[in-house]
């Protein structure tokens, strides 16, 4: 009886594929493991083994598979389970899932090798001057890649080329499939045993009398080897002894000293100096860790709601002391890059080189070594510190799962393909693992207060600030009657100002947020009123001064900043709005002598720019820090006397229903960095209309009132959490076809589901990358199963698909769009 195996190619096909395997492979195959597969005509992928079995497929011949390429599984079982519920639970594939999950260092796929062909004789005149030349280099090698061709033609477009030669008999093509991870091996040198004894050391040194920067190396290596027994390395060598490596290298081709390699992780973190016995918590804190064990002991997922700098961090400790004292895995999750930095200093005192750290800025061969050492369970991975992707991981002994910042809308992913919410899908991983998870956030979000409040969740809270510091004072300053009255600065109010020269001549830090990066949104020419647009998506260009550039933040299109109008020709333009880019140059005007740093995507692009711009601000080189949201998540600065938000009517007024749950959060979060510490701090806020509800809560710190208001008015319009949610996105090159599309994918929709259907509607953006987009907005009423319902839609999908004319539009499901 023959044996098949189905496989999980990391592409975006809905089923598994099966591929013919022999009796002998079979015992050595288990779920998890990567195999190389032929698919399509010639390429090879990585595939994952999902299971063996010996039914035949019955649409096509399975091929054979080319080779096993792991010994033991590199996805755990339970992992995999969690891939398969995102896959089925966020409407994608479970090949998005693999591509997004795993880094693509273990996704090889295979590589074209250009080889010669069977005919020995060539006759050269048949050739044309580009088919010459690529044949000539395959007389100087045995192959060449498709780069090298490019190179040698000097042309970009080369497969006709390639086709050609292949037609003629000349060349072959071959695939070829490699391993791209390197472990990092660092150099080590010892001194030779020859030289062990008294008599031939003294021997050795007279010997080098000649040769003094040799004789120094040698030397320079007994003092270090006596005041450590630890392997010395090459570079500590050159270093301690001031030699450079050419005398080492001829030190070692003499046989004084031999050289060896040790594998090492590319980041390594200092041992503990502290431990977490060391903490005192104090009775706020001590009451929610006892409330947070008894809704662990429950089996309940457990919210902690606590203020800002209540001290959310330590109760964490105490809890991952405790997971770590039976022996489990901890994943920490936070929704940005910019906090791992500040939370693994804090974390690094008391666990030290247990702590493992996985985001999207570590290169992928760091990224492969937490994967192994997390797979392994090697010590130096007992808690992972990541964002979002960092549930991907291969846990196999879970025992604790924090998400903090819960709240975050960074924690949804948007683009491309699993659309997973990594709060949600952290709680089924805790489920599967049969972990505990914590949920903590000084302004949780209205699922999970609501949750909480139900009883469904474990629910402790911290009251008060850390030492009993008060709350920072919330003032609103109405820019509206300042401007009437032209007591408005470029965009800072009189009362912004004096609170800003009040804070520096108290030697205290300033933090000012603006949710908008760039100088100006709008460039618009005041003669004839025109405004630069992209012309791949539906938005004005921004401008960037540092660059002197207009930008599209959807695209990434820009060009120069015009010196006229590219209507009227005039060069009367003129900026509207205003980012943090225009924040940083007005302040530098106003307060020449102040040092201002900016924290936005523009300057924390490179791998270590947010731990650099943190540390500066926390060492007090910088007075005042311009940001945007980044600002606002959860960092501690203990010399912040002052918080400005420059306009908080830009948050307000955006058009969607979780608008004022945002700006409550926002808000609430960048005045919590003011008055960490004895001092209480002060907020400035920057409205039109100060005597907004919201506003009003904010400045009141009334959590609980505006959750009520919050969740009166989603019932009466039915938004979560009170219904489920799925929005819909179509996508096509050509209007015409996406509206007809549109209108009868929706109309489908109501004919088949009992539930809500709204739409087609353009979005506030119609058109992304020039593509047009239509949205359907599906709302899952509570008596009706979302999963069958999910089922449904599915099936409406294949027939939509099954219409030729529409084939070029693409559907994009976002389950529970935030």
């Amino acid at each position: 009886m023959p044996y098949f195996l189905d496989v999980i190619l990391p592409i975006p096909v809905e089923r598994t594929f099966t591929y013919s395997i022999t009796a002998e492979q079979v015992s050595g195959i288990q779920p998890g493991m990567r195999v190389a597969v032929p698919f399509g005509k010639s390429k090879i992928y990585t595939a994952i083994t999902f299971r063996v079995h010996q039914i035949p497929p019955t649409a096509y011949e399975a091929k054979e598979i080319h080779e096993v390429l792991d010994d033991t599984p590199i996805i755990a079982p339970l992992q995999l389970e969690h891939w398969r519920w995102i896959a089925e639970y966020y409407m994608c594939t479970l090949g998005e899932v693999v591509r997004a999950g795993t880094p693509s260092m273990f996704l090889l796929e295979s590589e074209t090798l250009i080889v010669p062909g069977q005919i020995k004789e060539i006759d050269e005149s048949r050739l044309k001057d580009d088919e010459f030349l690529v044949v000539e280099a395959l007389h100087h090698q045995t192959s060449l890649q498709i780069n090298d061709v490019i190179q040698i033609t000097g042309k970009k477009r080369v497969l006709p080329l390639i086709n050609g030669l292949v037609h003629k008999g000349v060349i072959k093509l071959k695939e070829r499939i490699q391993e791209k991870y390197r472990p990092k091996q660092v150099k080590y040198i010892k001194l030779s045993s020859d030289f062990d004894s008294e008599e031939a050391l003294e021997s050795l040194l007279k010997q080098l009398e000649r040769a003094p920067k040799q004789s120094q190396a040698v030397l320079s290596y007994f003092n270090i080897r006596g005041s450590h027994k630890k392997p010395l390395k090459v570079a500590d060598l050159e270093n301690e002894s001031g030699v450079s490596k050419a005398v080492i290298k001829a030190l070692v081709e003499k046989s004084i000293f031999e050289e060896f390699e040790i594998q090492t992780d590319r980041v390594i973190f200092e041992s503990n100096q502290k431990t977490a016995t060391d903490i005192q918590l104090n009775t706020l804190q001590a009451g929610a860790l006892k409330d947070i064990q008894i809704g662990f002991g429950q089996g309940k997922v457990c919210l902690l709601h606590g203020v800002t700098s209540s001290g959310k961090t330590e109760v964490y400790i105490k809890l991952i002391q405790s997971a770590l004292a039976s022996g489990k895995q901890i994943l920490y999750l936070l929704p940005e890059i910019a906090l791992t930095s500040q939370l693994i200093n804090r974390l690094k005192a008391f666990f030290g080189n247990q702590i493992a750290v996985y985001h999207s800025r570590y290169s992928q061969n760091e990224r492969v070594e937490v994967w192994q050492n997390v797979l392994q369970k090697n010590e130096k991975a007992k808690i992972v510190l990541g964002t979002r992707s960092a549930l991907f991981l291969p846990f196999t002994d879970l025992g604790l799962i924090i998400v903090d910042e819960e709240h975050e809308q960074s924690f949804k992913q948007f683009d491309p393909a699993p659309r997973y919410h990594a709060r949600d899908s952290a709680i089924y991983l805790a489920s599967l693992h049969r972990a505990n998870c914590l949920l903590g956030s000084a302004t949780p979000s209205i699922e999970s207060y609501a949750n909480a409040k139900k009883g469904k969740y474990g629910l402790a809270e911290i009251s008060h600030r850390y030492g009993d510091v008060l709350m920072p004072e919330i003032e609103l300053v109405d820019i509206k009657e300042a401007r009437r009255k032209k007591r408005m600065h470029g965009h800072f109010s009189e009362r912004l100002l004096n609170g800003i020269q009040e804070a520096l001549d108290e030697g205290e830090q300033i933090i000012l947020f603006q949710n908008r990066r760039g100088f100006a949104p709008i460039i618009e020419c005041t003669t004839c009123g025109h405004s630069p647009q992209c012309p791949n998506c539906d938005v004005s260009l921004t401008f960037h001064q540092y660059h002197q550039q207009l930008r599209c933040h959807y695209c990434g299109f820009n060009i120069p900043m015009l010196k006229g109008c590219p209507a009227c020709g005039n060069s009367t333009l003129d900026t509207k709005g205003f980012g943090t880019e225009q924040v940083e140059e007005e302040l530098k005007q106003l307060f020449p002598e102040v040092k201002v740093g900016r924290m936005d995507l523009d300057t924390t692009r490179g791998k270590y720019a947010h731990e650099k711009l943190i540390t500066a601000f926390e060492a007090q080189e910088m007075d005042v820090l311009v940001g945007t949201q980044m600002i606002t998540k959860g960092l501690d600065f203990r010399n912040v006397g002052l918080v400005g938000i420059m306009n908080a009517d830009t948050l307000l007024n955006f058009p969607d229903y979780r608008a004022h749950e945002r700006s409550f959060q926002l808000l609430v979060q960048v005045a919590g960095r003011a008055g960490r510490t004895k001092k209480r701090g002060k907020v400035l806020v920057q409205t039109y209309n100060p005597y907004h509800q919201v506003l009003q809560q904010v400045s009141r710190y009334e959590y609980s009132n505006f959750f009520q208001e919050q969740w009166y008015e989603r019932e009466q319009f039915k938004y979560p959490p009170h219904i489920k949610m799925l929005r819909i996105t179509l996508k096509a090159r050509d209007f015409n076809t996406l509206n007809e599309a549109s209108a009868w994918l929706a109309t489908s929709l109501r004919n088949v589901l009992k539930c809500t259907v709204l739409g087609p509607e353009s979005p506030v953006v119609s058109r992304i990358r020039n593509e047009y987009l239509k949205n359907i907005l599906v709302k899952f009423d509570a008596s009706e199963s979302v999963s069958k319902a999910k089922k449904s839609i599915k099936r409406v999908e294949q027939s939509f698909d099954a219409i030729s004319k529409y084939r070029s539009v693409r559907v994009v499901y976002d389950v529970d769009h935030i």
